[in-house]
């Protein structure tokens, strides 16, 4: 009797107990009440599948790069193998098209002797000739593409500022070799041509061979448009600190002496065609002798003006 009265009294007494028909969840799980409560920080996980599960951090940092960061050396090989190739094929282009103009320029570059005429000795050289012709024109008119598609490869590899000296560089360098050739061409060989064919007598006659006049003429273009380019190499040994350009102008004459045997070696060995070159490259250095003094005053006023600045 008591015992029915209390639980009468007790309305707890017919309750089932808290969560009995509810379903279990994770966290009821074996091996899971240990957990502690997510986004504790300084917690670690208490299950040993869990630690062999996921590997620590220091493991996965010895892994290997990616096949991509691998790749770039070879990426790179590859893209300088297509810049060759494109350059080979533009050059056979280039001399395919001059060999069917070959005639006409063979005329253009024997014109200084087309009244003696010039012979061939052997039943190929004129074939080789010009066969010749067209391979040297070839590679004279493909040869600023070459240098762009050069230029091209190496140009995303280059700070901002270097390619602010690069690039006018390039241009001047190729300018320079042009005018070389090209003053060469119609100012040099005709008069050094026609000197040379006033030492003939009545019957000392000329007999000119194609392969030699060619290699002369040829010669001689290269050797002017290889000097030329003194100026690019004057300003930049000075800008670069190498060489002071005032010290180049107070030995003008070894500059002299230099420059007489850099003629000697590239000309003829006659005194037209050596007066000729020692010349231009006589302006040509002290022109570029002034330009370097003038930038490298400048840079040094510059620099000092920044100093007194910071010291003040």
């Amino acid at each position: 009797m008591t015992a029915g009265r209390e639980g009468d009294l007790d309305p707890r007494a017919g309750e089932a107990p808290s969560g009995a028909g509810e379903p279990r969840g994770p966290l009821d799980q074996v091996g899971f009440a240990d957990l502690p409560p997510p986004g504790r920080p300084g917690s670690a996980p208490a299950s040993p599948d869990r630690d062999a599960a996921d590997p620590p951090v220091a493991a996965t940092a010895a892994e290997p790069a990616p096949a991509e960061a691998r790749m770039g050396l070879l990426d790179h090989l590859a893209e300088l193998r297509t810049v060759l190739i494109q350059c080979l094929l533009a050059a056979a282009v280039a001399a395919t098209l001059c060999w069917t103009w070959s005639a006409d320029l063979m005329e253009v570059i024997i014109r200084p002797v087309h009244e003696q005429g010039v012979y061939f000795t052997a039943p190929n050289d004129a074939f080789m000739a010009r066969l010749r012709v067209s391979f040297v024109m070839g590679l004279f008119v493909v040869a600023p593409f070459v240098l762009f598609r050069l230029y091209g490869f190496v140009l995303p590899g280059l700070h901002r500022r270097e390619r602010r000296i690069v690039t006018p560089v390039l241009l001047w360098t190729v300018l320079l070799f042009y005018t070389g050739i090209a003053f060469a061409f119609f100012v040099v060989a005709p008069n050094v041509v026609r000197f040379l064919m006033g030492f003939g007598t009545e019957t000392l006659r000329p007999l000119i061979g194609i392969s030699q006049y060619l290699g002369f003429v040829f010669r001689l273009c290269l050797g002017f448009g290889l000097v030329f380019e003194m100026p690019i190499l004057v300003i930049g040994l000075s800008v670069a600190g190498i060489v002071s350009p005032w010290l180049l102008l107070r030995t003008w004459r070894y500059a002299i002496v230099i420059i007489s045997v850099v003629a000697a070696v590239f000309t003829p060995p006659d005194v037209i065609s050596q007066m000729m070159m020692m010349g231009p490259m006589l302006v040509l250095y002290l022109g570029s002798v002034g330009i370097a003094c003038v930038i490298v005053g400048r840079r040094q006023r510059a620099r000092a003006a920044a100093a007194g600045a910071e010291g003040d």
